[in-house]
């Protein structure tokens, strides 16, 4: 079967898919700056909304150090969170780069086919997803819940599945900014970062009640303790709850990634529509931004859950350890990976088990910057920003690079483009463990992920207010 005709096939299904409608004129920056907000706020409630039927939650989360990455929120009609539609994306994208599926986006009719398949394969994961949770026990034993509940259960699931999806495609189509994914992720993760500073809550770990904020407990602990220089130490250091050197970690690794969000390659470039029009197309050092973070997150959230899944049901079979043995971490029910696969996949949670364990470290830094560097390298050919994509972008907005004839631009792009993709998911993948090694809140992953969408936010606003004439050159590089 061509993959023309596997496009074909999605067909039938588009006029029973909901879809949003394109604008039929430009949106205004404020009205944008509104619809981002209301999808934000639909998407908060939704976070908070818990499912109706769940009769436990106390179970091991398969996804419980993956949450913030995926914008999931667990118990609530958040509980898939991005991840069906980031998993049908990126199979779809690989699908389309492989070109075991044609398609040709220039063509309006194609666009759409993709468009509606991406949608439906979306739907389908998260049905899977959905069927995998109830009938595993995640909310209760199936037997205990009925089918009645079960169903229901799925139907909320799938239901808030869509509704994320359809978000998402408002922002992409150009009612709001960004996309609704980006969107996501940044609010989850800055939120976890946000909580894990100033939470009232308090916590009891044997001493007796703490507060779960690393801000909170600083002021608590110098203003009821008798020996300042002690409860000073205890506030920057202790363990199992959120700590100012958590915190300071955690704005380090802001800073150096807003430092070398400022690393390009000015490539100038002039127009043949417009004389005397010049710009640059801007070759950054995070040049695929933060998709390969991203991809490398599905990769290891699938993995995880696969493995923890298999070792409850059959904890003999020996390809299931070689995935992941799994037990109870630090008197609790949640699961942490303790040999296989998923093991040398998860990072050192502190510093000292990292140098406890230094061939968990290495193997897994390898693995993390091996990774980055490799989905980097793979999307700039599949998501169409490869050097022979931008050539030809260049060539049909009329744009040649300065100092070069039109045939010599695929060189030149073609020497920087890769390498700098490269390089840049390695230098991210460095980060994220540099990030967990000194125990960062939320993940290295998750910040790196938080502050690439926040900077891109910020250029996207730079360029809504930016002179009009130089639109066409500001959507090409963006």
């Amino acid at each position: 079967m061509s993959g023309f005709r596997f496009l074909n096939l999605v067909r039938p299904f588009l006029p029973i898919l909901p879809e949003v409608s394109s604008p039929e004129r430009k949106v205004p920056f404020n009205q944008k700056v509104l619809w981002t907000a209301v999808t934000l706020l639909i998407y908060l409630v939704c976070s908070q909304v818990p499912l109706y039927g769940i009769m436990s939650s106390d179970s091991s989360d398969p996804l419980y150090w993956m949450r913030a990455i995926l914008a999931s929120n667990r118990g609530t009609l958040m509980e898939l969170g991005i991840t069906p539609i980031v998993t049908s994306g990126m199979i779809m994208q690989l699908l389309a780069g492989a070109n075991l599926v044609e398609v040709d986006f220039n063509l309006k009719d194609d666009r759409a086919l993709f468009g509606g398949a991406q949608k439906l394969f979306a739907l389908i994961i998260a049905f899977g997803q959905a069927i995998v949770y109830v009938l595993t026990g995640l909310y209760g034993q199936p037997k205990d819940l009925g089918a009645g509940v079960c169903l229901l259960l799925i139907v909320q699931l799938v239901s808030s599945a869509l509704i994320v999806i359809l978000l998402d495609e408002l922002l992409q189509k150009g009612y709001g900014l960004g996309s609704g994914i980006s969107l996501f992720i940044a609010t989850n993760i800055c939120e976890s970062i946000i909580w894990k500073a100033f939470s009232p809550t308090t916590v009891n770990t044997g001493r007796g009640p703490e507060f779960e904020g690393a801000i909170i407990a600083l002021f608590h602990l110098l203003f009821t303790w008798n020996d300042k220089s002690r409860a000073l130490k205890e506030a920057l250091w202790r363990d199992r709850l959120p700590n100012i050197m958590n915190l300071f970690a955690t704005i380090v690794v802001f800073a150096a990634v807003i430092y070398l969000q400022g690393f390009r390659i000015e490539i100038p470039v002039k127009s043949n529509r417009f004389r005397g029009q010049r710009g640059s197309y801007p070759v950054k050092l995070f040049y695929t931004s933060n998709m390969p973070i991203m991809l490398e997150s599905a990769l290891t959230s699938n993995v995880f859950i696969i493995s923890q899944m298999l070792w409850q049901r059959f904890p003999d079979n020996l390809f299931v350890k070689l995935l992941g043995v799994w037990e109870p971490f630090e008197d609790s029910t949640q699961m942490q990976a303790v040999s296989g696969v998923a093991y040398y996949m998860s990072p050192p949670h502190t510093l000292k088990a990292a140098i406890f364990d230094p061939i968990h470290t290495a193997v897994y830094i390898l693995f993390i910057i091996s990774a980055c560097a490799l989905f980097s390298k793979t999307w700039i050919e599949v998501s169409g920003s490869g050097p022979r994509d931008v050539a030809r972008q260049l060539k049909e907005q009329q744009m040649v690079m300065a100092g070069h004839r039109e045939a010599s631009m695929y060189k030149e792009l073609k020497r920087v483009i890769p390498t700098a993709a490269a390089f840049g998911g390695a230098v991210l993948g460095l980060l994220s463990v540099t990030a967990d090694l000194m125990g960062a809140l939320g993940s290295g992953t998750g910040i790196l992920m938080a502050v690439t969408i926040i900077y891109s936010y910020w250029e996207i606003g730079m360029r809504e207010s930016a002179d009009p004439n130089m639109a066409a050159l500001g959507d090409l590089i963006m």
